[in-house]
Parts: structure tokens; C-alpha cells; sequence
């Protein structure tokens, strides 16, 4: 099982230890992460639109998972999470893809031993909480059911998805305890 391994100071960073299966996993997440949440270009868009980076239909998303990775900014004010979300979606969008992308460079680089430092973190970081809220918006995971879903039978097709779901916990929380040291 994947395991970080500090490198004496905060700054000297730290190496996550993968297996083979645990990298092709993460590289999967990756590629599923960036294609669900990438920005898709708009048609004849306006130059002056795209390089500020507003985008004029941006909506809620049907999606659960989807609307979970990007929800509304003000949940009493339709109009003005509207309007927030024009101007600050595809930013979001774009800084989930290069978490996701900084993420899958390092396993392609790095092969099992990923050496965390600087910039890494934050992104590393990042790509394992969208990648957990979105399994978690598939699972409809919530405070009052963790115990039932941790008790799934293994033939139940939630329980691998819920598992995957544990594992990304534990390499987070794993991270986030190692910075803290």
C-alpha cells in the first residue's frame, strides 16, 4: 500500500511510495478527472471573452459530481451565483485540469516513487479532493451513511468504487499529516 516517506524538513518535501497498481490507478483517476471537468471551447467565441477567461454560459451542472466539484457561490441568490460562476468557472475548471495534469506528469516521471515538494503538494493535494468528492457525489456519500457504505457486501457494485473512495481518503489525510509534522 502506498506510504510517505518525509525527507527531514518541510522543505526537503517528501516520496510517496506507489506499487505498480497504484500508479496505473492514480494515472486512470487522471485522465478521468481531466476529461470530466476540462473547459470544452465555445464556438465563435469572443477573443476578448476567452482571454479573461468569462464564460457567458455557464450554468449549474446537472451533474451531481459535477455540481459538487463546481457549486453555486451564493445558495440563496440564484442570479448572483450565476453571475459569480461567469466569471470564475473556467478558471476553476482550468486549475482542477493542472492539478490533475501536474499530478499525472509526476507518475509518468517519477514511476513509483513520487517525490513530493513545493508546487507538488498543493496540486497532489487538489487532484486527490476532486477526485474524492466526485466518487463521493457518485456514491451519494454522506455523514449519516459512511458506516452503512463501509458495510457493503463484496458483491454490491458500489463497494469497489467505495473502497477507491477510502484509499484516496487515506493517502490524503496521509499527506496532510505529514505536512503538519
Amino acid at each position: 500500500m502506498a506510504m510517505l516517506r518525509p525527507l527531514g524538513t518541510r522543505e526537503q518535501g517528501m516520496d510517496l511510495v506507489l506499487e505498480e497498481v497504484e500508479r496505473e490507478l492514480l494515472m486512470s483517476l487522471t485522465a478521468q478527472l481531466i476529461d470530466f471537468v476540462a473547459s470544452e471551447p465555445a464556438e465563435a467565441e469572443d477573443p476578448l471573452v476567452a482571454l479573461v477567461g468569462i464564460d457567458p454560459d455557464a450554468a449549474p451542472s446537472e451533474d451531481p459530481a459535477l455540481h459538487r466539484l463546481l457549486p453555486d457561490a451564493f445558495r440563496d441568490d440564484e442570479q448572483a451565483s450565476l453571475e459569480f460562476r461567469r466569471f470564475t468557472e473556467r478558471d476553476l475548471r482550468d486549475a482542477k485540469v493542472r492539478n490533475a495534469e501536474t499530478v499525472r506528469a509526476a507518475l509518468e516521471r517519477d514511476g513509483l516513487v513520487i517525490h513530493l515538494e513545493g508546487e507538488r503538494i498543493p496540486a497532489w493535494l487538489g487532484f486527490l479532493n476532486d477526485t474524492r468528492l466526485v466518487l463521493g457525489a457518485r456514491l451519494d456519500i454522506t455523514e449519516d451513511n459512511q458506516d452503512e457504505l463501509a458495510d457493503l457486501d463484496d458483491d454490491d457494485p458500489r463497494a469497489a468504487l467505495y473502497g477507491l473512495y477510502g484509499w484516496l481518503t487515506y493517502l490524503q489525510e496521509t499527506l496532510v499529516q505529514a505536512l503538519m509534522a
